[in-house]
């Protein structure tokens, strides 16, 4: 079982997380959605699996490509 990092797109602040700790996702799943110059940007779990961990909390600043949650496939 290998762990898979989602990163950030863009740039942004998370504005919303929607999944939790544990929770298994399908491919294509949204984990949160970011918010960058007043748009919502989706972070898409691109493999399903339980979602391990989540490194950002709501309101966090985020760079493109950081890592902002794992997901166990």
């Amino acid at each position: 079982m290998a762990n898979v990092e989602v990163k950030a797109e863009v740039t942004g602040s998370v504005w919303k997380i929607v999944t939790q700790v544990g929770q298994t996702l399908a491919p294509g799943d949204t984990v949160m959605i970011l918010e960058s110059m007043k748009m919502e940007i989706p972070v898409i779990a691109e493999d399903g699996g339980r979602l391990l961990e989540l490194r950002v909390t709501e309101g966090t600043p985020v760079a493109e490509g950081q890592t902002v949650a794992v997901v166990a496939e």
